[in-house]
């Protein structure tokens, strides 16, 4: 813990903030999303509990991720094997973006090699009726696994919860599988507005209902993954999708003023204006970035004390050790302040998730040379 007073020096494009005082635990993760300075700079992978992991394939069993998540014994030890093998500052609960949607018996499961997979997508106003309101006794079993962590978890290692932004799950919804042009989303964008916005409107609830339930249960912090809004023009969003996502955010920080929260997506670079805007001004906000901006880019658009995540490619950890390495030495410095030393605000992470292919080792090696590299 760093018990220096602000660094009010020059050169430091950003003041460093003491970390929390010694009646707190010094929690990494949440000293970052503050932009405190912690101990270290923070590591966690989003999908870092998964296919990738020889202990996940022996408990995961067969059928639908969404069998597993149903019984809160398997979803917590999956949720904390990267945990235990790779020792990241924050746990990430194994759930899915379409839980929610799910858990209401709309209709949609998760296809293996597939991904989300609707047999009736919502096309019309008489599919939406088959999307009602989530309640918190439908994730019932999602409660229960938080509940599980809390008790089980480190404490200096945070519970994240997540939830789909309303987009990204509508995209299924309406396309009815993984689509690379979004042909129905944006067709009823601009042939049945009222109808998207109610769609949108309806999902944006069940998020803060879904996220609520996990924070209530013990999480620290949850993440909106907005995965494609990048398929979005910046006009388009704006219209569309931002002011969803606002009511999330605002709604979730009245009701849990701690709770840090993180705004991600894929392809985003050119929205990152608006995304940051869908956040609160206040509470600690993080924004998201994937391999293609620039640390130093996204603080250049929106100022030196921005908290980011990310944003190792995914691909150099497929690409092997060194290559990894090399990748991560690189965010690394491009987190630097002036004086060398990192800036306060940053939580490593990939770009996106962890592919199913990657070696566990090379993983671990990254969250070796973060932690260690960047240790006050």
């Amino acid at each position: 813990m760093d018990d220096a007073p602000p660094d009010t020096r020059p050169d430091a494009a950003t003041p460093v903030v003491a970390a929390s005082g010694d009646d707190d635990l010094s929690v990494a993760f949440l000293d970052a999303a503050q932009g405190r300075r912690g101990s270290h700079t923070p590591v966690w992978f989003m999908r870092q509990a998964g296919r990738s992991l020889p202990e996940y394939q022996a408990v995961r069993g067969e059928g639908s991720i969404l069998h597993a998540i149903k019984q809160p014994d398997v979803a917590a030890e999956i949720t904390l094997q990267p945990v235990r093998r790779y020792g990241v500052d924050a746990a990430v609960l194994y759930s899915d973006i379409v839980v929610p949607p799910h858990a209401v018996g709309f209709g949609i499961d998760v296809a293996p090699g597939t991904g989300p997979v609707a047999e009736v997508p919502l096309r019309s106003r008489d599919d939406l009726a088959r999307l009602r309101p989530l309640e918190v006794d439908d994730v019932g079993y999602v409660v229960d696994t938080v509940r599980i962590l809390v008790d089980e978890l480190p404490p200096q290692v945070p519970l994240l919860a997540f939830a789909g932004a309303p987009f990204t799950v509508g995209s299924y919804l309406i396309e009815g599988r993984p689509s690379k042009d979004y042909r129905f989303t944006k067709s009823m964008m601009y042939a049945d507005e009222a109808l998207f916005h109610d769609v949108m409107d309806r999902l944006a609830t069940s998020a803060i209902t879904f996220i609520s339930a996990q924070l209530s249960a013990g999480a620290r912090a949850f993440q909106l993954f907005d995965s494609w809004a990048g398929s979005l023009t910046r006009r388009d969003y704006d219209r569309f999708v931002g002011p969803h996502s606002a009511r999330v955010f605002a709604e979730l920080h009245d009701r849990h003023p701690d709770a840090a929260f993180i705004h991600f997506g894929i392809g985003c670079d050119h929205l990152l204006e608006s995304m940051h805007a869908a956040m609160p001004t206040s509470g600690d906000r993080v924004l998201g970035l994937d391999w293609r901006t620039p640390i130093n880019d996204a603080r250049t658009r929106l100022g030196d004390d921005l908290v980011v995540q990310g944003n190792l490619d995914p691909a150099l950890v497929l690409a092997g050790h060194d290559a990894a390495l090399v990748g991560t030495e690189r965010v690394l410095a491009d987190n630097r302040l002036a004086d060398g030393t990192p800036h306060p605000g940053h939580i490593f992470n990939l770009g996106h998730g962890v592919n199913p292919d990657t070696d566990p080792d090379v993983l671990h090696a990254i969250v070796d040379h973060v932690q260690t590299t960047t240790r006050t």
